[in-house]
């Protein structure tokens, strides 16, 4: 069977514009990382069970994978899809560190949507499929659109395409494992100050090397300080030109801008 690629993310920045009941309001400027991704493949199995295989840390019902498919097939109700999903299984390599802020299980997750989409012949429209992954989690619209730069905004369901060179990016992740609600919930008990919506539109305007050229790695990303408040040895990580991706653990850089 075909090998599918599924690519992680970096967030250029990362502001907080408000909160949604539990949820935080975002606007951030995603962009794909080419040369970081896992691949998905489809290979026969014996037992109609469903079936993940791959090195996860959890157990095949909290995958976003499987997640992904209960609710396509909630929207759907295909029995072609249901096929499919009897007879292959799914085999993941992955080469994106979780709990990273890199985005790899909804890149997954997503890849595992346009799969299905494809295969059982499903006639999605890709905002139907980004309204279903939006269910699953909020980086799974971004990924599903597959733009290579995008403003990312609302609870990540929005996305619109950010017209603008691919960045040349070096990632470094330490082996932190970061609990996204843990920071997020740090950040709204010690760190919310969300930002105004003048501020907002100007930062969605700029373009990604301006970004990295003129803020630093807090006023970058918002959940920064609150990632530090809980992962303190994230300190120890931190270097000249550094950014930080998402709610961590991964630091990023363009590739020329050592120092």
């Amino acid at each position: 069977m075909k090998t599918y690629i599924s690519p992680a993310k970096v967030n250029i920045f990362l502001k907080i514009t408000g909160a949604r009941g539990s949820y935080h309001e975002i606007i951030s400027r995603f962009m794909r990382i080419d040369t970081l991704y896992d691949t998905l493949t489809l290979k026969p199995k014996k037992s109609a069970q469903f079936l993940i295989e791959g090195s996860f840390t959890c157990k095949s019902s909290d995958n976003t994978i499987y997640k992904a498919y209960k609710e396509l097939y909630q929207y759907t109700k295909s029995p072609q899809l249901k096929n499919l999903l009897q007879e292959f299984g799914i085999h993941v390599e992955k080469n994106i560190p979780a709990f990273a802020g890199l985005g790899g299980g909804s890149s997954n997750a997503a890849t595992f949507l346009h799969i299905c989409n494809d295969l059982a012949d499903l006639k999605l429209s890709v905002d139907e499929l980004s309204h279903i992954g939006a269910k699953v989690g909020a980086d799974l619209p971004f990924f599903i659109y597959g733009h290579s730069s995008a403003n990312v905004s609302g609870v990540g369901e929005i996305v619109e395409a950010f017209d603008e060179e691919a960045l040349d990016i070096e990632i470094t992740t330490p082996k932190i494992e970061i609990s996204t609600p843990a920071v997020y919930q740090e950040y709204r008990r010690n760190f919310f100050k969300p930002i105004d919506s003048l501020t907002c539109k100007k930062m969605a305007k700029e373009s990604s090397l301006n970004i990295l050229e003129n803020l630093s790695i807090s006023e970058a990303n918002d959940l920064f300080a609150s990632a530090l408040a809980l992962y303190p040895e994230l300190a120890l990580h931190v270097k000249k030109n550094n950014f930080f991706s998402g709610s961590g653990s991964s630091f990023f850089t363009l590739k020329d801008s050592h120092g």
